[in-house]
């Protein structure tokens, strides 16, 4: 499984990055970004935890 960020959406409230911090980090314009990788195995509950908690809807897990 991986993630992305819709980054024009991003609010920057820093959930996904609290909640999952192996799988999103904020990049230099201060918005959320996924890894470019595989989500690892431990992190996959966190990772589906901050898609369904973004207030704005902007994380999509796929495989």
């Amino acid at each position: 499984m991986k993630a992305s960020v819709d980054q024009d959406g991003c609010i920057s409230c820093g959930l996904c990055v609290d909640l999952c911090p192996e799988v999103f980090s904020f990049n230099e314009d201060g918005v959320s970004e996924a890894i470019e990788g595989e989500i690892p195995e431990e992190a996959l509950e966190r990772a589906e935890e901050s898609r369904d908690g973004c207030p704005v809807d902007v994380i999509d897990i796929f495989e």
